[in-house]
């Protein structure tokens, strides 16, 4: 008996952990306000959890109506959760507009997420930061 409640307490702590490491992950899940570090353009990007357990970001809402056709596109793809590092990395991100795909990793602290898209090695890049909203626009 006593052997059956020890592996008990044993598999609640392990899915204790998991859920704890899956909350901490899905932190980054929301909408975001973004200004392109660019062109000035305002959007809104909603990072979401993708079937395959990889976070992405898509376009939501653009303020200049000559760029609506960018509303859906899936921009930020395969970004993983690393817990010791508290970033989700190893993403590849389009930029609209430009040829070519960049490396990518992200980290959330409070209300805004830096993302950071980079060539090869991430001091070849671009860090932006966008503010978490509670609502789509």
């Amino acid at each position: 008996m006593k052997k059956v409640f020890l592996f008990s307490i044993i598999i609640l702590c392990g899915i204790v952990k998991i859920s704890a490491q899956d909350a901490a992950a899905d932190a980054v899940i929301g909408y975001y306000f973004c200004v392109d570090p660019f062109t000035g353009e305002e959007s809104q990007n909603y990072i979401y959890k993708a079937a395959d357990g990889t976070y992405q970001g898509k376009v939501v809402w653009v303020k200049n109506p000559k760029l609506e056709h960018h509303v859906g596109l899936i921009f930020l793809k395969n970004l993983k959760y690393n817990e010791e590092d508290n970033e989700w990395q190893n993403g590849t991100l389009i930029y609209p507009g430009k040829k070519g795909s960049y490396k990518t990793y992200m980290s959330l602290s409070g209300n805004t997420l830096k993302v950071r898209g980079y060539w090869g090695f991430a001091l070849l890049g671009k860090t932006v930061y966008w503010t978490k909203e509670s609502k789509q626009r």
